[in-house]
């Protein structure tokens, strides 16, 4: 007996060839992804926007654009100013964000990343925050290539001598700063010292070369959060023999990178 013709309802099932087709990632949803761009475009941005403007920004025409826009202006992703009618975030986009930043912890994130950052550099790596004593190393990871230095949990920082020290001096409350620079005999006035800052909020980097201790150097980077506070410094430190500290070296482009991608997780905008 013949087999019975089959239905356009009957289930289709994969050939033996579709073992050979490469594997796929998890499905999504087409539509969102692209509406997607539009709330990227504004949090890129960071300011309101015209509908036109909006949607170039986003790369697609105005008239693909309104509708996602009407939509999200209903979940409340989005909102419409009444008398200029451009877009900006709504109120739901605001609370998801401030959730978010509620949810980050800058310690977690940073630690789980120290190691892989010390194998890429090559040298031990360490992440420090304000406390009272200041400056304050609060994990150290281990490069490949070991350095003799007393650097430990709980170590303080100085803020003069050191490149960890240096951005929480460059970033950090003057303040808070003050006092503890005079500690150690020191001034934000110093006219030197005033010029290394000024270099060190432009390059977003401190470099210091056997300043502290000889055959010793380090670089150091600010990580911020959405409010544009400085939450900690990730650090390199390494033989001045071995440690490139040119500022488009390859330690100095990967503490950035690294830096970049903690302070966006924690709400920071990209950097221009």
């Amino acid at each position: 007996m013949s087999d019975a013709a089959s239905s356009p309802n009957d289930p289709v099932f994969p050939s033996d060839s579709a073992d050979d087709e490469p594997a796929r990632g998890p499905r999504g949803i087409q539509s969102v992804e692209v509406g997607g761009q539009l709330l990227k475009a504004l949090a890129r941005t960071g300011r309101r926007m015209a509908l036109k403007d909006l949607a170039r920004e986003a790369g697609m025409t105005a008239a693909k654009a309104h509708p996602y826009l009407v939509s999200f202006c209903k979940l409340g992703l989005m909102e419409q100013d009444r008398a200029s009618g451009h877009y900006g975030l709504g109120p739901l986009a605001i609370q998801m964000g401030l959730i978010s930043l509620q949810q980050a912890d800058p310690v977690r994130l940073a630690i789980a990343e120290l190691p892989a950052l010390a194998q890429e550099v090559g040298s031990t790596v360490s992440i420090a925050m304000w406390s009272g004593q200041g400056p304050t190393i609060i994990r150290v990871e281990e490069g490949p290539t070991h350095v003799y230095v007393a650097m430990r949990h709980g170590t303080p920082a100085s803020l003069r001598h050191t490149a960890t020290g240096k951005i929480f001096a460059a970033f950090g409350e003057p303040g808070r700063i003050a006092p503890l620079l005079d500690a150690e005999g020191h001034s934000l006035e110093e006219p030197a010292f005033a010029k290394e800052l000024a270099a060190i909020r432009a390059s977003r980097l401190s470099r210091v070369e056997n300043q502290l201790l000889s055959g010793v150097s380090a670089l150091a980077v600010p990580v911020f959060d959405g409010f544009g506070q400085l939450v900690l410094a990730i650090a390199a430190i390494g033989p001045s023999a071995t440690l490139d500290l040119d500022l488009q070296g390859r330690p100095a482009l990967l503490l950035q990178a690294q830096a970049r991608s903690l302070s966006q997780r924690l709400g920071a905008p990209a950097q221009a």
